[in-house]
């Protein structure tokens, strides 16, 4: 039977004695429906996204870029780290497979060699953490320095400011009356 990335994140977990908690709710994919669903704000959210940096003509490298959910990750700064000669969100596929879950599912944990994983400080800033389990409908609440230990990101700041018109939680979104 193969092992489900639910299964080894979970295992993960459980054997090295992380400070967590399940959180069940309606199936949902996006970070910021999904913090309400969990009722934490949006900037507690780890939002995964896997990029693809192109080295050259052939080579590329993946990072798996773990930011706040009020936050938007740094395409130009990932490229330049890299040296790089474009940073792009690797296509879906490509995605999926490298994070073992489908998109909206990913988890911040690389399970995969070709996937380096990089966490903003901006996250890591707050005791506890949230995202999606590698499933829709089950998230996990963890202790940021379990997520540390167990993880071990590269912490660098990878995020660009908010652009200001989007809301800092998604309750604070501007409601605009039909005149």
């Amino acid at each position: 039977m193969t092992t489900t990335t639910y299964q080894r994140l979970i295992g993960l977990l459980g054997e090295n004695d992380a400070r967590y908690r399940l959180v069940d709710h309606a199936p949902e994919g996006r970070t910021a429906p999904a913090s309400v669903l969990r009722r934490h704000p949006l900037a507690q959210a780890a939002k995964c996204l896997v990029v693809r940096v192109a080295l050259g003509r052939k080579a590329r490298r993946y990072v798996l870029a773990v930011i706040p959910g009020d936050r938007r990750v740094d395409l130009d700064g990932l490229r330049d780290l890299y040296d790089g000669t474009e940073a792009s969100f690797a296509a879906r596929d490509v995605a999926e497979e490298l994070a073992g879950s489908v998109s909206g599912t990913i988890i911040p944990f690389a399970f995969h060699q070709e996937l380096e994983l990089l966490a903003d400080p901006d996250l890591l800033a707050h005791e506890e953490i949230y995202f999606n389990a590698a499933r829709l409908d089950r998230s996990v609440a963890l202790a940021t320095a379990d997520y540390q230990r167990l993880a071990e990101p590269r912490v660098l700041p990878i995020t660009q400011p908010r652009e200001p018109w989007e809301p800092r939680e998604p309750w604070e979104a501007p409601v605009i009356i039909p005149a």
